[in-house]
């Protein structure tokens, strides 16, 4: 759809009356985003006065399109880049996307198998060629699917994780740390998943609570020297994956528990196979699991490969990589471990060494691409020393550096950080970094580089093989807000735009990406990525739940912007969010800021239309002369707001910004100041051209508070108000609005006095509305009123003409005040002006007295409801305090209904 659009051409609309009646934004946005694209906009513009705002945008996985997840990281980061460039900022904001490794690779496969090819039978070169093809098209539409959303980014700048630049980043880092000694290849137990045959990342495993079973087994015990004959003593252990008992080295307890004191140091013997093996102690065993004893197999748990470590214990591998058993599982070898798992516990049932089984929930590992379970498994790879890199990167955020928003992730990031573990950093795969390392089969000698080599170094021989394992796609993404900026090359733009501004990203990835990229900055870099980590939460359904194609509840952001507008989509994603809490993704919500989109059209064209043919121009705020009541409040509300969006904004609190200037915008300037303006255009031609400029000028400086959350209805208007109010396009404070400088907040505008006065003239039309509609008093009918205004006689007098218009009455009578209420009517209170809405004529007041005596007696229903649920003691002791004091506010609220409303039958009744 983009690409079609594109051709289309700018074809300006020279008379205002041809304006569309409804905004349409599929014949908008892609012809704006175009405009800016190509007019560089997105590019930096150099400001040497001001500190560069800097993001490097969270690359998309090339692995299909662009998801709701995407579309909220887009629109947050959007709304900040185009913020601080209308802030004058020098603004960079780098694009690019992730080669993905396991999960491209994975896609890939998948698509081949559907051809009937396998990677093995076209080799790696083949198979790397066709991945490419993959990336070249899938690249592409995600950059497409950014520019539908309105990314502002450099797309001159934008990078891939494979790109030659980041290559190079990526063997200079590889290297170094060897170098340092924190790059070693060692056994050590990692993820391994049977179907992708390789190890994966902490992130590419999700833990689901399955229905399992927990199984307790008698573990004999070996005689003590000197003891012969008697009754065997056993140990009892519980497990939940039986099949691994075939690998066990050891049985551990805690030291400090008092029923396995004395049977430390001795020989327990492992069921099937008999082999002997010690009883130990270690503070790592939880006396509270199964029975306070625990089966010890190294090489098929983290928990017990430390304990291993600790007491030096041997370990024997029984399940292989493929998931089946090994040659150490003795009558088991070759069975699947399930297969096997079933087989073992029907034997050891029948050597009557099952004490016991239990249904027990077990938290499994899967792999996140395949659903497999997940097999811990000792494997020799290519791991990171992480705590010297964790150290500076903790303190960097305990002693300030770096500020987490919001602050409650900073215990998460602390405790992932202090008890990092070494990073398995290789991937069996194909699709990918290469391992920059190099054995000679002439010498034996191994060799890391930083450059393809093809002679020894050390015995000048040829027989070199480059190691066959890729790197963690994390390895390089770690290196994000640096590589892409040209290090290890001294750029100017790494002189320039490093260290970035901000960090933004879903609160999930905070351990394996946010965490890393700041212990690669400092540690490369000398100091921190970023000064801000903002982080977002999730977009779950209607319901609450996470979006999953399973649940069939998954959201395609560009069939939204199809249906209701990007704009739409984007202020939705804003203005439900607050920092790090999961929002749900409503339609009603999608649509009423579409009606929203549409609301600025309608407003606007009223502007454009009513004001075309008075001179002036777009004012300045500061340049307006006010003349009415009105006129000072809209002024003064928009003051009030530009401080308190802009200071919002600068909090990070982007949901609250857009709330209120879409409150501002559809009640204050649409709902009120339009409508009173429609009665102050008809006044003479001073006021004329008074309310012409406050509209203007209000609409352009709302336009620029609004643009960042709503980029592309915002441009096109204000495009068109400049058209058609200045004469001379020279005039005009920038070519577009993404760079019109935003509203500085001017406190000498502050009129607090407007704010009293017009706020009590806002509550007499309210209520006097209020009532003809309680009243059903036909709409075209004016109603005389009778007010009691005080010391406010002059400035009721002059509002008249707004009362009359807005609350369809005769000219209000104004009186300071009355010694006696008017016959026949109905009294209402605004603030102390009192009002009097004589009813004789207009209304049945029989049916109206039928009308109240029901609410009357519905409201006593649920006040008695109420009252009796909070004298129930039960309910108050032992519900929770907050939702007590709810139902005491609920019965507080309907008390003062019923005064209200049989208030208003006395009225009536006395009429």
């Amino acid at each position: 759809m983009i690409e079609q659009e594109k051709n289309t051409e700018m074809t300006p609309i020279t008379d205002v009356a041809a304006l569309p009646k409804a905004y349409e934004p599929q014949a908008v946005e892609a012809r704006w985003y175009r405009f800016w694209e190509e007019g560089d906009y997105f590019k930096p513009r150099p400001n040497p006065a001001r500190k560069p705002f800097v993001i490097s945008m969270p690359p998309p996985n090339v692995t299909g399109a662009l998801h709701l997840g995407h579309a909220i990281t887009a629109t947050i980061e959007d709304i900040m880049i185009r913020y601080h460039r209308m802030q004058g900022d020098e603004t960079l904001w780098v694009p690019g996307e992730d080669h993905a490794g396991i999960a491209t690779q994975t896609v890939v496969e998948r698509l081949l198998a559907k051809e009937g090819i396998d990677r093995h039978h076209i080799g790696r070169e083949a198979f790397i060629e066709r991945v490419w093809q993959w990336v070249a098209q899938y690249k592409s539409r995600i950059q497409d699917q950014h520019r539908r959303l309105g990314a502002s980014c450099d797309w001159s700048r934008e990078r891939f994780t494979l790109d030659e630049g980041l290559t190079k980043a990526v063997r200079e880092v590889f290297v170094r740390l060897y170098d340092e000694g924190l790059i070693y290849r060692g056994e050590r137990i990692i993820n391994w998943c049977p179907v992708c045959m390789s190890a994966i990342s902490d992130l590419e495993v999700y833990h689901v609570n399955t229905p399992g079973q927990l199984t307790y087994v008698r573990y004999p015990l070996k005689p003590l020297e000197g003891q012969s004959g008697g009754q065997t003593e056993y140990i009892n252990v519980a497990t939940t994956r039986p099949e691994t008992i075939l690998g066990d080295t050891a049985i551990a307890v805690n030291p400090a528990d008092p029923r396995y004191k004395d049977i430390i140091g001795r020989t327990a013997i492992v069921p099937i196979v008999h082999r002997e093996i010690p009883i130990v102690g270690d503070d790592a065993v939880e006396t509270s699991f199964g029975t306070g004893a625990v089966k010890v197999t190294p090489a098929h748990d983290p928990v017990d490969f430390e304990i291993g470590m600790r007491h030096d214990l041997p370990r024997v591998q029984v399940i292989g990589f493929d998931a089946k058993m090994t040659t150490e599982a003795g009558p088991y070898v070759g069975q699947d471990r399930y297969e096997a798992r079933k087989n073992l516990v029907a034997d050891l049932e029948k050597q009557g060494l099952i004490i016991k089984i239990e249904d027990y929930t077990v938290p499994l590992g899967r792999c996140q691409r395949t659903d497999t379970v997940i097999e811990p498994l000792i494997s020799k790879q290519w791991f990171i020393k992480m705590m010297p890199l964790a150290t500076p990167a903790l303190n960097a955020v305990k002693y300030g550096q770096i500020k987490i928003i919001p602050e409650r992730f900073n215990k998460t990031y602390f405790d992932w950080l202090e008890n990092i573990h070494d990073w398995c950093i290789s991937r069996q795969l194909w699709w990918g970094h290469r391992i920059p390392v190099w054995y000679c089969d002439s010498c034996g000698e191994m060799i890391v580089s930083r450059e393809d080599i093809t002679t020894c170094p050390h015995c000048e021989g040829s027989e070199l093989r480059q190691d066959e394992d890729v790197l963690d796609t994390w390895f390089s993404s770690w290196l994000w807000p640096f590589s892409t900026l040209g290090w290890p090359d001294n750029t100017p733009d790494l002189q320039r735009y490093y260290p970035t501004t901000v960090m933004e990203t879903g609160y999930d990835i905070i351990f394996f990406w946010v965490a890393r990229m700041v212990m690669s900055g400092i540690h490369f870099m000398g100091n921190a990525p970023f000064s801000t980590i903002y982080l977002h939460g999730l977009v779950r359904d209607p319901k609450g739940e996470k979006m999953s194609k399973s649940k069939g509840n998954v959201v395609d952001p560009l069939e939204v912007m199809d249906k209701f507008g990007t704009d739409a989509l984007r202020f939705t994603l804003a203005t439900s969010s607050t920092p790090g809490n999961d929002m749900k993704l409503i339609d009603e919500r999608i649509i009423g800021n579409r009606n929203f989109a549409n609301k600025i059209w309608n407003a606007s064209r009223f502007v454009l239309l009513t004001t075309n043919e008075i001179k002036g121009g777009v004012p300045a705020i500061e340049d307006l002369k006010p003349r009415t009541l009105a006129d000072r409040w809209i002024i003064h509300r928009f003051e009030r707001l530009t401080k308190n969006a802009t200071r919002l904004i600068e909090e990070f609190q982007f949901g609250e910004a857009g709330r209120q200037i879409n409150d501002f915008f559809w009640s204050d300037y649409c709902d009120w100041y339009v409508e009173i303006a429609k009665v102050q255009m008809q006044g003479d031609e001073e006021a004329r051209q008074s309310t012409a400029a406050i509209l203007r000028a209000v609409l352009d400086q709302s336009l620029r508070l609004l643009h960042p959350f709503m980029p592309f209805v915002t441009e096109e208007v204000w495009q068109y108000l400049y058209q058609f109010s200045e004469p001379n396009k020279a005039a005009w404070p920038a070519t577009a609005l993404i760079v019109a400088p935003w509203p500085q907040h001017n406190e000498a505008l502050v009129d607090e006095e407007a704010e009293q006065h017009f706020s009590l003239v806002q509550q007499v039309i309210t209520l006097i509305r209020d009532a003809r509609n309680q009243m059903n008093v036909e709409p075209a009918r004016r109603i005389p009123a009778i007010m009691a205004v005080g010391e406010n006689v002059s400035m009721f007098d002059e509002q008249s003409p707004l009362i009359e218009f807005l609350a369809r009455t005769e000219k209000p009578q104004l009186h300071p005040a009355l010694a006696q209420k008017p016959e026949q009517s109905m009294s209402l209170l605004a603030g102390g002006v009192e009002i009097y809405l004589p009813l004789a004529g207009l209304l049945d007041i029989g049916k109206e007295l039928e009308r109240l005596d029901k609410e009357i007696a519905q409201s006593t229903q649920e006040a008695a409801r109420l009252q009796g649920k909070l004298s129930n003691q039960n309910f108050v002791t032992r519900a929770k305090p907050e939702v007590v004091e709810k139902e005491r506010e609920k019965l507080t609220a309907q008390e003062e209904r019923i005064s209200k409303l049989q208030t208003r039958r006395a009225e009536l009744a006395n009429m």
